[in-house]
């Protein structure tokens, strides 16, 4: 039991690291205006105002890996022990954690603009990819219930793997969505993580 702990807690803290750093990153987009010394408040005003994109996007990209990060730590207080396999699907979802500051970026940079509907559909895109990370991490973790604590509810289980199955149509439809109306795609994308950490909380 010892060696299974300090196996799963050297992923949790390895795992907790790389999270930090992406939700990090995000901040790095967050650009101060050059406007010269002579700028008016009036104008500053205006050029901090013209890039709510890149607050939008932000905010969107914080707070989904935020509750990507909770739902994590939530699923390992299911699991008892690691293997190579699942090792190896945590390290994918953590690569497809990192790759969001990218995305997010490239929102702020073209939403409003003729490259917004790809730009969006690749912001979209990459969480259905990290969806289907999740769901790959918790199915190696619960398929016959191979890597979970013997007491851990099967209701919960259950309850877990439909909750998971549920993000890879919602944001397949924010990644389709954006190339009708960029605005739907990004509103989906925000509706989502304010939705999961709405019914995180109530549990």
């Amino acid at each position: 039991m010892h060696t299974e702990e300090k196996e799963t807690g050297r992923l949790e803290a390895f795992s907790d690291g790389v999270f930090a750093i992406a939700m990090t990153l995000l901040a790095l987009d967050l650009k101060v205006p050059h406007l010269g010394d002579r700028a008016s408040a009036s104008e500053l005003a205006l050029a901090l105002a013209q890039q709510w994109p890149s607050y939008l996007a932000f905010t969107t990209s914080f707070g989904t890996v935020l509750v990507m990060w909770v739902h994590h730590h939530g699923m390992f207080r299911l699991i008892r022990k690691v293997t190579s396999g699942f090792l190896f699907a945590n390290g994918f979802l953590l690569l497809l954690v990192t790759v969001v500051p990218f995305p997010t970026a490239l929102i702020s940079a073209y939403f409003g603009k003729p490259g917004s509907a790809v730009a969006s559909a690749v912001y979209a895109g990459t969480f259905v990819a990290i969806s289907i990370a999740f769901n790959l991490l918790w199915r190696v973790a619960a398929h016959e219930r191979a890597l979970l604590r013997s007491d851990a509810p099967e209701h919960v289980v259950r309850a877990i793997t439909r909750s998971y199955l549920a993000g890879v149509p919602l944001y397949l439809l924010a990644t389709v969505s954006a190339f009708y109306n960029e605005y739907v795609s990004i509103g989906i994308c925000s509706g989502l993580w304010i939705f999961w950490a709405v019914i995180t909380r109530n549990k």
